[in-house]
């Protein structure tokens, strides 16, 4: 395993870790987790790509609050600092939102694309679109009055936060990482809007890009990547048999087959 090391970035302390050699991988997290859920495809990956994670800003072991926004500017903040200067970025939930942000806002920096359970870009995430999946209210009343444990434990309940693995490991693992959420965003009362993307946006990104979900992810999401696999012009779609919206730790075998034959086609292509 990869030592953690840390950057800053405007007053903001950032861990990341990077292992391996060869074409730059950066993997971006979802909501709550932090750059350990990505171990499996570090452990799978590295030997043949260098692998770079980050704990957004406001999660794991990074400082700040956390913004979309902000998570762009870090972005390009960490690839000067690592002398990276094309990368292909895989983001997951919300560390695909990230990603599809980063796309347009430094479309040259991106060999390729790789979004994996993707809230739609096209709806408020705090309005319309996440907000008819998560009951954020809820959760930050109850973070609020409550404390940030009992949100962590209703958490774990969610949809989204289900592994069909059998694998304890694995089930370990993500305990151990929500535990270390600091749940920033909940207590402050953060609504930060994400910027909508038209779909004539998405028509004119042109970045190979792999749209993956869980075959058992929830219904919406799968709906939404069919819709960004269709409106983006230069992309393939998979599903990952019998893993649902965290199919990296329900299925790590089949998901880096996946992130694996996708890299190595984009490597032959740029070749």
């Amino acid at each position: 395993m990869s030592a953690d090391q840390y950057f800053t970035h405007r007053d903001v302390r950032l861990r990341y870790r990077d292992e391996g050699a060869g074409a730059p991988v950066v993997f971006l997290h979802g909501w709550t987790l932090d750059l350990e859920s990505w171990e499996p495809q570090a452990n799978a990956l590295a030997a043949s790509f260098r692998v770079v994670r980050l704990d957004r800003r406001g999660f794991g072991l990074s400082s700040g609050n956390p913004s979309i926004g902000d998570d762009v500017g870090d972005l390009a903040a960490l690839f000067d600092h690592l002398q990276i200067d094309r990368v292909t970025m895989a983001g997951a939930s919300q560390g695909a939102r990230v990603a599809l942000s980063f796309a347009i806002a430094h479309a040259s920096r991106l060999a390729a694309l790789v979004l994996d359970g993707a809230p739609d870009p096209t709806l408020p995430s705090l309005g319309g679109g996440v907000a008819r999946e998560l009951p954020m209210a809820r959760y930050r009343e109850l973070a609020r009055t409550v404390g940030i444990e009992a949100f962590r434990r209703e958490w774990l309940e969610h949809p989204f936060m289900q592994l069909h693995t059998q694998d304890a490991a694995a089930h370990e693992l993500l305990r151990r990482i929500v535990a270390r959420y600091p749940g920033r965003d909940l207590r402050d009362g953060s609504t930060e809007r994400d910027e909508l993307l038209s779909a004539e946006v998405l028509r004119n990104m042109r970045t190979p890009t792999l749209v993956i979900n869980g075959a058992l992810d929830t219904e919406r999401r799968k709906q939404v990547g069919d819709m960004l696999a269709s409106r983006l012009p230069n992309a393939e779609r998979k599903l990952v048999a019998n893993g649902g919206h965290l199919a990296n730790l329900d299925q790590p075998a089949a998901y880096n087959d996946i992130i694996r034959q996708f890299l190595v086609r984009q490597a032959r292509i740029a070749a």
